[in-house]
């Protein structure tokens, strides 16, 4: 009874596993395309990789980076946004560095008001003061003066009516008095003259060292607030309010790396084409005044002709549209730059991939 059952369980095996090798082996239906590939339009070409971009005289997209760190207070531009040379982007905190501004601000202006002062010396009331305490001295040494001629008249006359002593104070009271007018007239003369050229001088320099440090400290505060660079469109707002930001961008928690905060373009009338060609298909080139080429958007049946405008002379590995910095990449390929009017009745944007046949001769 047992080997029957072992005999029934085995051939039960056996049966599903023939059934099981039946099912798999049969090939599905293939599905037909959601689209038409892309075909050669030319006897010989060759087909390459490309990708939109805002039409540039020269580089890429323009990516707008700052050049000081801190929290974002206001984006003031959204995507798609037409904006023009000096318009602000967005802000940055700027309140330390408003504070220290404003602090050398102040302390340029003490300097330009203390050259004033040196340069409008001398004061009249200071130069009237001046003038009285020689009045005064010369009032002064005119009486010590007169007391003198009187103790001398009265010595003369009789020996015994002036004491020694009283005569030799009036003697010394003459020459102190003297003395005072002659140090007053000088500091009168001084007072006269006004500030000495070389304190001018000093707080000149003082005044242009305090004023160059605002100005620097002013150009910093500017930087604070990112503008356009130039007339154009965003394409592309990588920071909100609150999101602390350096110079190496905003960091993206998807990608987990840093992106610039904005990304401009020109207005999209007009795109280009970044196409990257192999490096072995270089040698199939035609010359560049006898360039033709097609563009093909993926998922349609449209294609565009392409205008060639440069091409970028520097192999590089072909990273640039994954965007995969850490992929092993063996090929390496040239970058052909194209331009072409962008069709209305198609939505093409900067960013986005297509594939590109150039004519080979």
């Amino acid at each position: 009874m047992r080997n029957r059952l072992v005999f029934i369980a085995s051939g039960v095996g056996l049966a599903l596993a023939l059934v099981s090798a039946f099912l798999f082996s049969r090939q599905p239906k293939a599905q037909p395309p959601v689209f038409t590939p892309t075909a050669n339009p030319y006897p010989r070409g060759i087909y390459c990789e490309g990708m939109i971009e805002s039409d540039q005289a020269q580089g890429e997209n323009i990516n707008i980076y700052p050049e000081v760190a801190g929290p974002i207070t206001q984006v003031l531009v959204a995507e798609g946004k037409v904006v023009h040379r000096g318009d602000p982007l967005l802000a940055i905190d700027d309140s330390v560095q408003r504070a220290t501004t404003e602090q050398l601000s102040a302390q340029a202006q003490a300097a330009l008001a203390t050259l004033h002062e040196l340069k409008a010396e001398p004061r009249p009331e200071t130069l009237a003061v001046s003038a009285a305490q020689v009045d005064n001295a010369r009032a002064t040494l005119k009486n010590a003066r007169d007391q003198l001629a009187k103790e001398q008249r009265s010595f003369a006359m009789d020996p015994e009516s002036v004491s020694r002593n009283d005569l030799d104070n009036a003697i010394n009271a003459e020459r102190i008095a003297a003395t005072n007018l002659e140090v007053v007239e000088k500091q009168y003369q001084l007072t006269k003259a006004g500030a000495w050229i070389y304190d001018i001088e000093s707080e000149e320099r003082t005044y242009a060292s305090l004023e160059q440090s605002y100005l620097a400290a002013a150009a910093l505060l500017a930087k604070y607030t990112l503008r356009a660079p130039a007339d154009g469109v965003v394409l592309a707002v990588q920071a909100t309010a609150g999101s602390y930001v350096s110079a190496q961008g905003a960091y993206d928690s998807y990608t987990q790396g840093f992106d610039p905060l904005i990304v401009m373009g020109q207005p999209q009338g007009s795109l280009e084409v970044r196409a990257y060609i192999d490096e072995i298909l270089i040698h199939e080139m035609p010359d560049p005044s006898r360039i033709q080429a097609q563009m093909f958007i993926r998922g349609t049946d449209e294609h565009v002709p392409l205008e060639f405008v440069r091409l970028q002379p520097y192999i590089s590995p072909k990273i640039e549209l994954s965007d995969e910095r850490q992929e092993l990449v063996d090929v390496r390929v040239l970058p052909v730059i194209f331009r072409f009017e962008n069709p209305r009745a198609l939505h093409l944007y900067p960013g986005q991939l297509v594939d590109v046949y150039v004519k080979s001769e």
